[in-house]
C-alpha cells in the first residue's frame, strides 16, 4: 500500500482481524464501509459547566458531564451540545492515524460531529462532540453516528502518550 493513502474496505478488515485495529463493534460487516468503518453510539452526556485550555495542558480542566440515560434504547437531544462515546475500542499502529466524520444521515437529520485527530498509536474508546440543531433529535443506543477513515502515514512515527491514551476503557 502507497504510504499517505487511505485504507481501503479490505485493508481494514484485514488489519481488524489480524491487528485488533477495531474491537467491540457490533457488526462488522454491516459497520465496514468502503472507505472507513461505522462507529457506533455507547452513551451520550449533557455538557456541564466550563472547561479550561492553555498550551501545557498544566491548567487544563475538562468540564463535568450528566449521562443522559436511554429509554426504551432511545434518547431525545433538544438543540444543545452533547459528549457521545463510541462502543469501538480503537487501536491504531505507529503508521496509521484517523480522520473522523459524521455519518451523512446525522447531518442531513440537523446535527454533527465535532472530531479531532487519532494520533498514531493511539488505543481507547473514544469520545466527540455532537451538536443538534433545529428541534432535536432522537438516538438509538448502538447507532452508527460516526465514520473512521484511515490514512497509511509515510513512515511509522512516535506513538500518541497524551491524556487521551486508553481512555474509556473500563466498561
Amino acid at each position: 500500500m502507497p504510504f499517505g493513502s487511505v485504507l481501503s474496505r479490505k485493508e481494514i478488515e484485514r488489519r481488524i482481524r489480524e491487528e485488533d485495529l477495531i474491537t467491540n463493534y457490533i457488526d462488522l460487516e454491516t459497520q465496514l464501509q468502503p472507505n472507513g468503518f461505522d462507529c457506533t453510539l455507547q452513551s451520550v452526556a449533557r455538557i456541564k459547566g466550563t472547561g479550561r485550555i492553555d498550551f501545557d495542558n498544566s491548567e487544563r480542566q475538562l468540564p463535568e458531564v450528566e449521562e443522559i440515560p436511554f429509554e426504551d434504547e432511545w434518547v431525545f437531544l433538544p438543540r444543545g451540545v452533547y459528549r457521545v462515546r463510541i462502543n469501538e475500542v480503537v487501536n491504531l499502529g505507529n503508521d496509521i492515524m484517523a480522520f473522523g466524520r459524521p455519518r451523512s444521515t446525522l447531518i442531513r437529520c440537523g446535527a454533527n460531529l465535532l472530531t479531532a485527530v487519532w494520533d498514531a498509536g493511539y488505543r481507547g474508546r473514544s469520545e466527540a462532540g455532537l451538536v443538534v440543531y433545529g428541534d432535536g433529535l432522537w438516538l438509538k443506543r448502538n447507532a452508527r453516528i460516526l465514520q473512521l477513515v484511515f490514512v497509511k502515514l509515510t513512515d511509522e512515527t512516535t506513538p500518541y502518550s497524551g491524556a487521551y491514551q486508553m481512555e474509556n476503557l473500563e466498561g
